[in-house]
């Protein structure tokens, strides 16, 4: 986990995944690539509640609005699948795929990827990735360099 220093070596550990699994939808969690964006808990703070365990509650809300909010996560932590799979679709990448550079230097992608990090080739619609080099969770942003500073010219989102 980043210190936010930038003073530290990238992790050789595979990414952890936390399962959720509720009625008609699971969610998983991918901890080292939370930015704390909040779009979960502000969007169905009654399914994703940081002061509970689990904090997450899949059953707490219908399964399509737990995945409409789970597509807010920019950072792409967060992710569904409904189950049984021929329930519903597989989340929709965004089209066309877009590229959009933060004030802060992050790179927010949405589309159909394929993301080549230390791990393999994975399949995203979702991510934020270094824009600084100071990540040590590459090529996703962990906040560790540059981008550990507030943009002075950006509202914080909540």
């Amino acid at each position: 986990m980043s210190d936010r220093t930038g003073e530290h070596a990238p992790s050789e550990e595979k990414p952890k995944l936390k399962e959720y699994e509720g009625e008609g939808i699971t969610v998983t969690f991918e901890p080292r690539r939370c930015l704390h964006a909040a779009e979960c808990v502000h969007g169905l703070p009654e399914v994703f509640d940081l002061s509970r365990r689990p904090w997450v509650l899949p059953d707490a809300a219908e399964p399509g609005l737990v995945a409409e909010v789970i597509r807010r996560c920019p950072s792409g932590a967060l992710q569904y699948h409904h189950h049984p799979p021929e329930a519903a679709a597989p989340e929709p990448p965004d089209s066309p795929t877009t590229v959009r550079r933060t004030p802060s230097g992050q790179l927010v992608l949405r589309g159909d990827l394929l993301v080549t990090g230390r791990h393999g080739d994975r399949h995203e619609t979702r991510v934020m990735l270094c824009g600084c080099g100071a990540s040590a969770n590459q090529p996703y942003c962990d906040h560790s360099g540059p981008c550990a500073e507030p943009d002075d010219d950006v509202p914080e989102q909540r």
